[in-house]
């Protein structure tokens, strides 16, 4: 690309992330501070490419979310300039083409963001070009609180507590126009990807803001209440996906609702989200090693994950949440802890293949949330109770007492009167539905001997 035609005022890089929005983004704010033309881009990382392939909800909800920052950049008289490759090479070539000396980016947690993080700035220097990093993917930044001996917490409590105390940076407003220097050749979004889950929700900044407001008239007030935990009612908030790409500013959602009916537990939740970010910023090994030991002897046992996947293990409430994940590339949260339960401790199979699968399938696939998720409920993680132990058709009869929920999911089910959580042997053989793939009881009596070990 030739370098354009520059006004005398100096042009900066804003480079996109997971901050897929106009509205409180300290990159594009901190770009805009002082520079006459600003290049906003996002590039696809090749190295990430794979990831991509394997998870076409996220990969489509991504080229949706930035294809509506595209019309909010053009509305502002601006447009995404999209590159593809080795993402340090491109935002290199980016900065070096349209005449930028300083690069505007978020910082990030998971390692390979650490990683690549540090690559452009060695590679940036060389290249006599500053690379000036933002805080945008957390409420409170990861590396802010630590605990008593340096390093992240462990516990979520004191975090907690420290984390309310800490005063917040002010919201940012969206810009009114972003400057773009003539003669930067946008490039084009890919097309959004096959395979998708057929309720899989639409991705961009504008839809999530719309989707916040809804449910925030509806259901924020009873939040605390019943409404978090209601599987049939569908009472949560369901932003997770755009809290992920950066669609919504976490910081901004915890400001506008913290001190509305219902806002405390809901904010509570989102410094839950800080919480596994600041760990896995300080502890990038543990996406993939377990936080504390103790696991048992994992089993390999292919058909029953397989089971587990397609939501064929008899246990209906189980069954609902993995096909509700199929069919919609979300989970309710209720329903996520029990089918971990499930796989790590009655089928006891690694909890790492099931963080995968979920990776496969979510939208809202974030490496620190999932993964220390995942963990906490294996026992391996900071749950400071790691023998606790979901049972499914309790669940189910809790939080899905007329069984709703399971009706919606499992169609064999749909038309069944009655207790649908625990189907006689007659009712499946009528309808199809399979019987349980291990009896819950002597599984965790199993599980509960293995830790012992």
């Amino acid at each position: 690309m030739s370098r354009p035609s520059l006004p005398d005022a100096e042009v900066a890089l804003a480079v996109f992330t997971r901050d897929l929005r106009v509205r409180d983004n300290p990159v594009l704010t901190g770009a805009l501070d002082g520079a006459g033309a600003v290049v906003p881009c996002f590039v696809f990382d090749d190295a990430m490419g794979a990831t991509a392939h394997a998870a076409p909800n996220r990969a489509g909800f991504l080229v949706e979310s930035l294809a509506a920052l595209d019309r909010a950049l053009r509305d502002r008289g601006a447009a995404l300039v999209v590159r593809r490759g080795d993402w340090v090479v491109e935002v290199l070539r980016l900065a070096h083409a349209c005449g930028a000396r300083t690069v505007h980016v978020a910082r990030d947690v998971s390692g390979y963001a650490q990683r690549r993080l540090g690559r452009l700035r060695a590679e940036a220097a060389r290249a006599g070009v500053a690379v000036r990093t933002h805080e945008s993917l957390t409420v409170v930044p990861p590396g802010e609180l630590r605990a008593g001996g340096g390093g992240p917490y462990l516990v979520f409590t004191p975090y907690f507590r420290r984390w309310s105390a800490r005063p917040w940076r002010p919201v940012l407003p969206a810009p009114r126009r972003v400057p773009m220097p003539p003669g930067v050749a946008p490039g084009r979004l890919p097309p959004v990807p096959g395979g998708r889950a057929p309720g899989a929700v639409p991705g961009g900044e504008d839809e999530g803001l719309a989707r916040l407001r809804a449910w925030n008239r509806a259901h924020l007030a009873d939040y605390g209440g019943s409404g978090h935990d209601d599987l049939a009612g569908d009472r949560t908030s369901r932003v997770s996906p755009y809290l992920h790409l950066g669609c919504l500013s976490p910081l901004e959602v915890a400001t506008r609702l913290r001190d509305r009916p219902g806002g405390a537990p809901f904010v509570r939740q989102l410094c839950w989200r800080d919480f596994y970010a600041q760990l896995l910023a300080a502890r990038p090994e543990v996406a993939r090693d377990d936080v504390r030991a103790g696991a048992p002897r994992w089993r390999d046992d292919d058909a029953a994950f397989a089971a587990w996947c397609a939501g064929r293990t008899g246990y209906p409430l189980v069954d609902a949440g993995m096909r509700q994940l199929l069919a919609e590339g979300w989970m309710h949260n209720r329903a996520r802890m029990v089918v971990a339960s499930f796989l790590t401790k009655d089928l006891m199979i690694d909890w790492r293949r099931g963080a995968a699968h979920f990776m496969a399938h979510l939208l809202d696939g974030d490496v620190a949330s999932n993964q220390l998720n995942w963990q906490w409920v294996a026992g391996t993680g900071t749950d400071t109770n790691p023998h606790r132990v979901y049972n499914p058709t309790v669940q189910a009869r809790r939080f899905d007492p007329g069984g709703a929920y399971v009706r919606r999911y499992v169609d064999e089910l749909a038309g069944v009167a009655g207790d649908v959580h625990d189907p006689p042997p007659a009712v499946r053989a009528a309808t199809g539905y399979p019987d349980p793939i291990v009896d819950h009881h002597e599984a965790i009596e199993r599980w509960r001997a293995a830790r012992r070990r």
